[in-house]
């Protein structure tokens, strides 16, 4: 399991990949240690993404 630095500097787009890994690897049922850390992926990438990627 990874784990998710706030202070990271990673892309949206390297986070997205990692939330599309951690949904191939549950099969579509995340467990509750997988929930938390999609919420935490989330997170991130809201904090990566572009504003104008939020603005519509």
């Amino acid at each position: 399991m990874s784990t998710v630095e706030p202070s990271s500097e990673r892309s949206a787009a390297e986070v997205n990949e990692e939330i599309r890994a951690l949904w191939l690897r549950s099969a579509g049922t995340l467990s509750v240690e997988q929930r938390a850390e999609y919420q935490r992926l989330v997170m991130e990438w809201a904090s990566a993404a572009p504003e104008s990627a939020n603005a519509a």
